[in-house]
């Protein structure tokens, strides 16, 4: 009996360390743009279970990202980065102990959409600070890590429209535009439709000479203004960060094996409601946003590689339990124990619901050409508008990141 009541407080202990269930508040505070009230409510995990240290760092760099502080959300997202790495290589003992209990009692290690998205918020940090080289650097990190999971780790995803865009962005600024133009077009081909910001796009490819594309081009983005810009002319980009990212919800799934239909706990992403629809205005021009990137969509197809693994780790860990017990009825003597023991552990069986809720659900992307000058920029969005000020100086591309929930 005494070992019944321990694996029962073992499982009492696991219901309470939930991360998710303790930083509600925080995301209260975040999601009402109370971002010193968010940061105070998460300081308690500072000292919770190391676990969940991953998540304290990414949400903590999130909140300093959205808050607008850059370089103290530089600082903690690039200690999120190096935890990362140190973690993909498996602990021994953390994989056995999961067998027997469940995936929450792993430190966790982060979905790989996740661990992309700390260097796409890096380079929004970096091109706030107007650090185009340092942002560019996480941009090409976005982009070796998806060609690497893509084409050597043979995983069913897609190169990421935002740092595509984001890098188009960059090399502009900085006047490469063959780069440009590459990065554009890549992100345009993920988008499927760019939109109102096709204009950069049908522009470069004509400055670069590049005749079939641009005709192409013409021919689907016929408004598009390919106007070479005046000396006195700069270029706004308005990244918006909108809505919630999904949050995992349990989910069964009935796996036959060894003869019997074992149900499996998976975690599956549920929409935590419509992004917002978001208007940006600069004096009489108003632009409604267009979605580059929908974290929603990236998010259900990162997890849904990963379902056959954790099904294949479950049934391993079932015939681990199924072992245990069978060891307890014979130190016992009692079979009665033993199926009490396997019960037990059965009931441990959890699917880990924890991931990385400050996310955006979409990026969505707003583009002027505008005078040089100081200008006022409205974003509108969910009943709620905020004002910016910006400087926009000739021949450059400045770059505006606002979250709106």
């Amino acid at each position: 009996m005494r070992k019944a009541a321990a694996l029962l407080a073992l499982a009492t202990s696991a219901c309470a360390s939930d991360y998710i269930a303790r930083t509600r508040g925080v995301r209260q505070s975040y999601e009402s743009y109370d971002y010193p009230g968010a940061l105070k409510a998460l300081e308690p995990e500072d000292k919770g279970p190391v676990i969940d240290k991953l998540l304290v760092l990414l949400d903590r760099g999130m909140i300093l990202h959205a808050a607008g502080k850059y370089e103290e959300s530089i600082k903690v997202l690039a200690e999120a980065d190096k935890l990362s790495q140190q973690l993909d290589f498996t602990s021994v003992s953390e994989e056995a102990s999961a067998l027997v209990t469940n995936e929450r009692e792993r430190a966790y290690r982060g979905e790989d959409f996740e661990k992309l998205m700390v260097s796409v918020l890096q380079a929004l940090n970096y091109a706030e600070l107007k650090r185009d080289e340092d942002a560019l650097v996480e941009i090409r990190r976005v982009n070796e890590r998806m060609r690497k999971m893509i084409n050597e780790e043979k995983k069913p995803y897609q190169q990421l429209a935002i740092a595509r865009y984001l890098g188009g962005v960059l090399y502009e600024d900085q006047g490469d535009e063959d780069a440009a133009f590459i990065d554009y077009s890549e992100a345009e081909r993920l988008a499927g439709n760019l939109g109102a910001l096709a204009d950069a796009l049908v522009r470069l490819a004509r400055r670069t000479g590049r005749d079939d594309a641009y005709r192409t081009l013409k021919t689907k983005y016929p408004a598009a203004d390919e106007t070479d810009l005046t000396r006195s002319e700069g270029q706004l980009v308005v990244v918006v960060e909108a809505g919630l990212s999904p949050q995992k919800e349990p989910a069964d799934r009935h796996e036959e094996h060894n003869g019997a239909v074992e149900i499996i706990k998976v975690p599956a992403y549920q929409d935590r409601g419509a992004p917002p629809q978001v208007t940006v205005r600069i004096g009489d021009a108003a632009e409604p946003t267009v979605t580059v990137t929908s974290l929603r969509e990236v998010a259900k197809t990162h997890l849904e590689d990963r379902i056959g693994r954790m099904v294949a780790k479950q049934l391993a860990g079932a015939a681990v339990k199924a072992g245990i017990g069978v060891a307890a009825a014979q130190l016992t003597d009692s079979k009665a124990i033993g199926e009490l023991t396997f019960i037990l552990l059965s009931a441990l069986n959890a699917a880990d619901l924890r991931s990385w809720l400050s996310l955006p659900a979409e990026f969505q992307i707003a583009r002027f050409r505008l005078p040089s000058g100081k200008m006022s920029v409205h974003v509108e969005g969910h009943g709620k508008t905020t004002e910016h000020d910006v400087e926009i100086n000739p021949g450059r591309v400045t770059l505006l990141t606002v979250r709106r929930y």
